[in-house]
């Protein structure tokens, strides 16, 4: 009898280290998920960053190559102004308590990534406008690159140079991003979403102006 209770008792401590042991490897391979899954969302936010990166890349050199004549530059950066402009009102418009503090297109940008109120508006814009964040960002990309040589042309000069636009950019500009956003840009103005007064628009170019800076 004593040995069967010294073999139970033994039995029983046996069960216990077994049991020790498993809750140690359970623990382990909890940690293991977890780093597993740290590495992962590391790994997916690293590819987007990486694709990111590449697409942007890709962007800036569509827009350095382009093959626009000096006219033909100045019309197409006419309307990419006027929609870049007509997105900076409408913000304004949507936040009238931060007009002084947002004074260009560039600081909306740039204080949209940590203030929400400022990047709702902004997405409530750019929904309202039928436009996607890949679009101003590709047509903020073709103001940086020639808005220092582009000159605005008016609606009427513009019509007296192309009769059609669309057929210019579809033609000539092979980046689907881009040509995506200038023909949204055209179509824009075409359909009168982004009227603004002769004086206003005078004025709203200089504004816009330092987007690069800011």
């Amino acid at each position: 009898m004593n040995n069967e209770a010294a073999t139970l008792i033994s039995l029983k401590e046996t069960m216990k280290r077994v049991d020790h042991k498993l809750q140690a490897l359970e623990a382990q391979f909890k940690e293991l998920d977890f780093t597993k899954d740290n590495l992962t969302q590391k790994f997916e936010h690293h590819s987007k960053m990486l694709v990111s990166q590449a697409a942007q890349d890709e962007l800036w050199t569509a827009v350095l190559a382009l093959k626009f004549t000096s006219m033909e530059l100045n019309i197409i950066y006419s309307y990419v102004v006027e929609v870049l402009i007509c997105l900076h009102t409408h913000v304004l418009e949507k936040l009238p308590d931060l007009v002084r503090s947002l004074p260009t297109l560039a600081s909306v940008l740039r204080r949209k990534v940590k203030n929400k109120r400022i990047r709702v508006v902004w997405e409530s814009v750019l929904e309202e406008c039928g436009l996607q964040e890949r679009d101003s960002t590709a047509l903020c990309t073709f103001f940086i690159a020639h808005g220092n040589k582009a000159e605005h042309y008016s609606a009427k000069v513009r019509q007296m140079y192309i009769r059609d636009v669309t057929f210019m950019i579809t033609n000539m500009v092979k980046n689907q991003a881009l040509q995506n956003a200038l023909l949204m840009a055209v179509q824009l103005i075409e359909k009168g979403k982004a009227v603004t007064a002769p004086g206003e628009q005078k004025s709203s170019l200089k504004e816009l102006m330092p987007i690069v800076k800011n």
